[in-house]
């Protein structure tokens, strides 16, 4: 039961977008930061690391993504040098 439940707020942790809790990083973090023995510090330090667990989950997976996709290089963005030898044509 308590395993379904965790389920259940993972999913809907998940559909919330990262750039909408940006805002309210900073927030609860000063909540957070000032101590006081309620049930609303409690909540403000789940929400925090909620946050938190957000982004470093979103971190990790465009790392991952870029480690299997490197970017396309694109007009006008600097390209990294390419190892090995080049692809050279003699032309006359």
């Amino acid at each position: 039961m308590i395993e379904a439940t965790l389920h259940k707020i993972a999913e809907h942790i998940l559909s919330l977008d990262e750039a909408s809790l940006a805002g309210l990083w900073e927030k609860y973090k000063a909540r957070m930061e000032h101590f006081e023995a309620s049930p609303e510090w409690e909540k403000s330090v789940i929400i925090f690391f909620m946050i938190n667990a957000i982004r470093a989950k979103n971190h990790i997976f465009n790392e991952q993504i870029l480690k299997r996709h490197p970017r396309e290089d694109k007009p006008g963005m600097p390209t990294r040098p390419q190892k090995g030898k080049p692809d050279l044509r003699r032309i006359k």
